[in-house]
């Protein structure tokens, strides 16, 4: 959680709200979270934590929701990231979800390529102001 709020200030300027927003996220996984159908998963790279991601329930039964991909700078290039989405999208299927979502801001590009990569499609998309920037928040959906 720390090291998410760390990388997005330092790369995208958002700050506290972001941070309260990730501390919310996790907090939610860690009170109230089913084993048999969420999960999360820290990855390494030589030891170091190097990212991170959430699959959790979604607005309903059948749908899952992927929250908070990372990859640390240090890690970027390692296909770190597809590495993890695809264990998420595994892990749901195996759970018995039929879709997932997921939502993203589009200063995010690479998590977007790894998106598109598997087949997710933009299903909406809204400006906001959440963290002090005219950002695009991007609604992703894949069938399982």
């Amino acid at each position: 959680m720390q090291s998410h709020a760390e990388v997005y200030a330092a790369e995208y300027g958002w700050g506290p709200s972001y941070e309260t927003l990730i501390a919310q996220i996790v907090s939610a996984y860690a009170s109230e979270h089913d084993d048999e159908r969420e999960a999360a998963w820290i990855a390494e790279v030589d030891g170091e934590r190097a990212g991170s991601i959430f699959c959790v329930r979604g607005p309903d039964e059948t749908t899952a929701q992927l929250r908070l991909l990372l990859v640390t700078p240090a890690a970027r290039g390692l296909r770190l990231g597809a590495e993890l989405v695809d264990t998420c999208l595994a892990f749901a299927r195996s759970a018995g979800y039929k879709r997932m979502v997921l939502w993203t801001n589009d200063p995010l590009v690479a998590a977007r390529h790894v998106y598109l990569a598997r087949g997710f499609r933009l299903t909406g998309s809204e400006v906001h102001e959440m963290w002090g920037d005219n950002l695009v928040g991007q609604t992703y959906e894949l069938d399982l």
